[in-house]
């Protein structure tokens, strides 16, 4: 090969990006249409119940409800994307909750709509996302190679912050103004592309991915140079149990204890953030129809930090980016908890959201190349209930905290336990990950 057949970032000694391919952006597709269909539902539900009550409590029980699957069915969703075609699970979640909405649409504009039908709505949204989300994370290793891993999640997750912060909230509150219902109907329909697209996945999207044996070298079948593609495993019948998956978690130090330190890390996270609103409407003096404007400030930090993620963890490592990513998130979660005024408060949670959304991440890359592809499902699950299940309690308790003495005491007591966290982490943070074969593929060679 003559130096003219070498791209210009191999020939300066950097590692070429390669596209990421047609399957991960129609992957990415699907997730985005869904994000905003979420979005919109999210916006849109707790709105139409306060034309049914004002009651602060009733309010609240739908974002507990919203929460309450990942704790209740996370590892039941989990066996369920190991046992069957993850394609199919894709677009039986969207079509249940595309039927859900359309179904509250039609309430809505009947008159036949109650608070219950609500709560019962929320629920079965909330059963759905476990399945998508969880079949989604799951199909990003068989549509991408694995030093892609990073940029892939970084690419999910600014689609998210994104859709969320900027596109769905606004998009739902102009739609609620004109109708009732006219959110609903909407969401419905922004259901449907995700149906099409996840069937169109490839089969390497549909079970996980078993590695073919490669021959021996010297035999003469076997042609020089030839790299085994990865395959589907085959559909089959085999029992998928959820022990299966808790042996593993439990069996697998390192992983084991990443999970603590992540269900601390984000209860403590869950914690302070519990009075958000009330911090900027009373503490910062933000008038009501402002609060969007601090939002959707919050959410840049969190898109930069989606976008920049990977780029990071190629250049630093994915260790060492996931240990600064938490020490800068609790000072950021301090800083704003002193903060003097509005925009230094906004500036601060800001940075807190890029910090966490830097860490997601290399940690959701860091789950796909350790976890075995036959068990991602229910370990995500598994890992999910026993993290994403304690935060409506920790969000009780930081509300409860900043209700009897201040509210910005909760981002003082969440930001110093994220600071202990991260000190505690060091070792597992640097040596663990490089020692569990998940740092990035750069770093790992060095």
């Amino acid at each position: 090969m003559t130096a003219t057949d070498i791209p210009p970032a191999a020939a300066a000694g950097r590692p070429v990006r390669r596209p990421l391919g047609r399957d991960f952006r129609s992957l990415w597709t699907a997730a985005a249409f869904s994000n905003l269909a979420d979005g919109i539902g999210r916006t849109a539900v707790p709105l139409i119940a306060t034309t049914l009550t004002r009651d602060p409590f009733a309010i609240s029980v739908i974002a507990a409800l919203a929460f309450l699957p990942w704790l209740v069915f996370g590892i039941p969703a989990g066996m369920i994307v190991d046992r069957f075609d993850r394609r199919i699970i894709m677009a039986l979640a969207n079509a249940i909750r595309g039927g859900v909405a359309l179904w509250l649409a039609v309430l809505t504009v009947t008159g036949s709509l109650s608070l219950w039908w609500l709560f019962v709505g929320t629920l079965v949204f909330g059963l759905g996302e476990t399945l998508f989300d969880n079949a989604t994370n799951a199909v990003i290793p068989g549509v991408v190679e694995r030093e892609q891993l990073d940029r892939a999640n970084g690419w999910m997750q600014a689609a998210q912050v994104t859709i969320d912060s900027f596109i769905a909230t606004p998009i739902a509150g102009v739609l609620f103004a004109v109708s009732l219902a006219l959110p609903l109907w909407t969401g419905a329909a922004g259901y449907l592309v995700p149906i099409a697209l996840a069937l169109m996945l490839p089969v390497s999207a549909a079970r996980p991915l078993r590695r073919a044996r490669v021959s021996d070298p010297d035999a003469p079948e076997v042609a020089t140079g030839v790299v085994p593609e990865p395959v589907a495993a085959p559909v089959g019948r085999e029992r998928v149990t959820a022990s299966e998956g808790i042996r593993y978690l439990w069996g697998n130090r390192f992983l084991r204890t990443m999970v603590a330190f992540t269900a601390t890390v984000g209860s403590a996270l869950a914690f302070a953030q519990a009075a958000t609103i009330l911090y900027f409407l009373d503490t910062m003096g933000v008038a009501p129809v402002a609060i969007g404007f601090v939002t959707a400030g919050i959410g840049v930090g969190a898109l930069a930090g989606s976008i920049v993620a990977s780029r990071l963890v190629s250049r630093f490592g994915r260790g060492p980016v996931m240990l600064v990513a938490n020490a800068i998130a609790g000072i950021a979660a301090i800083l704003v908890g002193v903060a003097p005024e509005v925009w230094s408060a906004v500036l601060s949670y800001a940075v807190m959201a890029f910090a966490v959304s830097t860490w997601n991440v290399p940690w959701g890359a860091l789950r796909q190349q350790i976890i075995p592809p036959h068990l991602f499902g229910r370990v995500l699950g598994i890992t999910r209930t026993l993290t994403w299940g304690i935060f409506p309690l920790a969000t009780l308790l930081g509300g409860w905290v900043a209700a009897q003495t201040d509210l910005r005491l909760p981002f003082l007591i969440g930001g110093g336990v994220i600071l202990v966290a991260a000190v505690l982490a060091i070792r597992l943070l640097i040596v663990g990950v490089r020692e569990a074969g998940a740092e990035a593929d750069e770093h790992a060679a060095r």
